[in-house]
């Protein structure tokens, strides 16, 4: 290993604004809102603030599956949130979620309406509000939460820690890209062994632990998430990818990876999703 340079903290830690890096301009120490703006309202009660990263890719997923199944209450307006343009800190998204990260959700279709920030929260509450895609009770409940959470506690090891290294930083760090590296790729392991013996993470029913993991891992490894396929020998990991593949496949997994892109191929993006039409004119167009 190269050794990287020298670098003694001091006593007191200081922020930096020019730290540089993708995301500096919208990374700081504090919390709160930075500028008075009100989130915008349609017309359908479940209101989706996010943008179509992983974390907001599981929730399009999910709510597309609902309405896949004829589920007509999870018909529901998406507006996009430019994070690089710092919308997640105005006053109306931090009244919503006052850790200022996407997804955020508003139900109004009770009263008072209810607020639901955090991805897998958000799965679980609509998994439970029109009971699809979550075990009721016992082991295989337990499974399916069991998988939800592993994600949610393992993704920032492959986001903030390996993405951000690899991929944003503004210089190439060998220690950490290492140290997230392995990480990664142990985690990929143990869904590949997991996998190895069945269909789904929790056997052979679809649920939100799938569509949660795939959103990180299912892209990672056949989408090219952060361009890191070669180096992290994703192909390796061949269960990995047969689950994927499947799950990727799904007409209503191919919507939500759409609503709230604004990057890639100009068919393939749908800023802000009104109804199932402003989906369908993307597929009309490929």
């Amino acid at each position: 290993m190269n050794k990287a340079k020298e670098y003694s903290p001091p006593k007191v830690w200081k922020w930096n604004e020019e730290s540089g890096g993708k995301f500096a301009q919208i990374n700081r120490p504090i919390a709160g809102a930075t500028h008075d703006k009100d989130l915008p309202m349609g017309k359908h009660p479940l209101q989706l603030y996010s943008l179509a990263t992983p974390n907001g890719v599981k929730v399009t997923v999910l709510l597309e599956e609902l309405l896949a199944l004829g589920e007509s209450g999870a018909e529901y307006d998406a507006h996009i949130i430019n994070i690089m343009e710092g919308d997640q800190f105005s006053s109306g998204f931090v009244a919503v979620n006052p850790n200022s990260k996407i997804p955020a959700l508003m139900d109004h279709s009770s009263n008072p309406p209810v607020r639901l920030f955090e991805s897998g929260a958000i799965m679980l509450y609509l998994a439970e509000k029109f009971g699809h895609f979550v075990p009721q009770s016992g082991p295989e409940r337990a499974e399916c939460l069991s998988w939800l959470f592993w994600q949610m506690g393992s993704a920032p090891f492959l986001g903030g820690g390996f993405g951000h290294f690899y991929a944003y930083a503004p210089e190439k760090l060998e220690y950490p890209i290492d140290r997230y590296a392995m990480e990664v790729k142990r985690q990929l392991d143990v869904l590949d062994r997991t996998l190895a013996e069945r269909q789904f993470l929790c056997g052979d029913n679809y649920n939100i632990s799938d569509m949660a993991n795939y959103a990180w891992y299912g892209t990672l490894v056949i989408h090219g998430l952060y361009e890191a396929r070669e180096f992290l020998q994703v192909d390796d990991y061949k269960n990995v990818a047969r689950w994927a593949t499947e799950i990727d496949q799904r007409p209503a997994v191919q919507r939500g990876l759409r609503v709230n892109r604004a990057w890639g191929p100009e068919e393939t993006r749908v800023l802000e999703r009104h109804s199932a039409a402003d989906i369908d004119e993307t597929f009309a167009e490929d």
